[in-house]
């Protein structure tokens, strides 16, 4: 059988630019909700600077109650409107392209990724290969801890009536939540302080640490990723057997040994499509279907759902939040106590 040389373009550098887009699109978001925050702290006696919906990304369980609510009632919550439809919009594109989000929009996962190529890079030098793979009898039990989050949290959630659920999301707590999310980070304590370098220091030594073993939101893409009608297929009739494409694969996957990437730590980055040296043997293809998607169109699939979600939520009016700036400053010098707050 005569091989034909892979001479489709790698599609990692265009994968790269989308994760650098929604990294500045964060760092903006930060930018104007600190804005917000200088606002509340002078008692509204600063110039007013309008608080940017697209915080409520960093509210996944709010953003988890409100889609409750929708479901049981019909209701669109209006504290944090804008979290409901991120929310959805991300369950969207994981269903259709697996655990993307993490890969292609997350900008934690484009963090984790580039302190893992930063570790790479010193474990090749000093030590003349990688070494940032946990043995399978840690690893497994520590893919684990995640979904254990998970299950915390979504159980908790699952159980709560629609009037427990808007009685929550009614509370003062939820209205500034993300308010105190920003203190989190803006006034770091020690203790925080070292769990993140410890955070970090681990992701330099074993890749995507805090994606792969504690991040709840990649149990729940990684789920999703299980239902995705989606997957790479291997041909094992022109495969070589080279091995590539699970050494570029930055979850570990035997994807050489398989037919068809079964698997909740598959990203869907295409790395393993792209290292594939022999044409037509590596494909993102539907599961009950011959035909391949074009990876040149992921990107920008994934971009079109999940910006159609966002711009539901936008033009129905669901984007921002309706409390008024009134309420803001009532309960902002009441923060520290806001937990028992009814």
């Amino acid at each position: 059988m005569k091989i034909e040389k892979n001479h489709e373009t790698p599609i990692q550098k265009y994968r790269f630019y989308i994760q650098l887009f929604f990294v500045f699109l964060t760092i903006w978001i930060g930018y104007e909700f600190h804005g917000f925050v200088k606002w509340l702290e002078s008692g509204g006696a600063a110039e007013f600077a309008a608080r940017p919906p697209g915080v409520e990304a960093f509210l996944p369980i709010s953003s988890l109650m409100s889609l409750m609510l929708f479901l049981k009632t019909g209701e669109i919550h209006s504290v944090h409107p804008a979290g409901l439809f991120i929310f959805v919009a991300i369950i969207a594109v994981s269903l259709i392209f697996g655990k993307s989000f993490c890969s292609w929009i997350c900008p934690i996962g484009f963090i984790s990724e580039m302190i893992g190529d930063f570790g790479e890079k010193i474990q090749i030098k000093l030590f003349k290969r990688k070494l940032n793979k946990l043995p399978k009898f840690l690893d497994y039990p520590l893919r684990s801890l995640k979904y254990l989050l998970l299950f915390f949290f979504a159980s908790a959630v699952f159980t709560m009536s629609a009037a427990g659920l808007k009685s929550f999301l009614d509370a003062p707590y939820n209205v500034l939540s993300d308010v105190k999310m920003y203190y989190f980070f803006a006034d770091l304590t020690l203790f925080s302080f070292y769990v993140l370098l410890g955070l970090f220091v681990l992701s330099i030594v074993i890749r995507n640490f805090w994606c792969r073993y504690l991040c709840p939101y990649g149990a729940l893409v990684g789920i999703f990723t299980l239902l995705s009608p989606l997957k790479i297929k291997r041909n094992s009739a022109s495969c070589t057997d080279c091995g590539l494409c699970s050494k570029a694969c930055p979850s570990h996957i035997k994807v050489d040994k398989v037919k068809t990437v079964i698997s909740d730590e598959c990203t869907t980055c295409l790395q393993c499509v792209d290292a594939c040296p022999v044409a037509d043997t590596l494909e993102l293809k539907p599961v009950f279907s011959k035909k391949k998607i074009d990876k040149r169109l992921v990107g920008i699939l994934i971009l079109v759902i999940y910006f159609s979600i966002l711009g539901v939520g936008f033009f129905s009016g669901h984007w921002q939040n309706d409390v008024p700036k009134k309420e803001y400053l009532e309960l902002y010098p009441k923060m520290n106590s806001i937990d028992h707050l009814n």
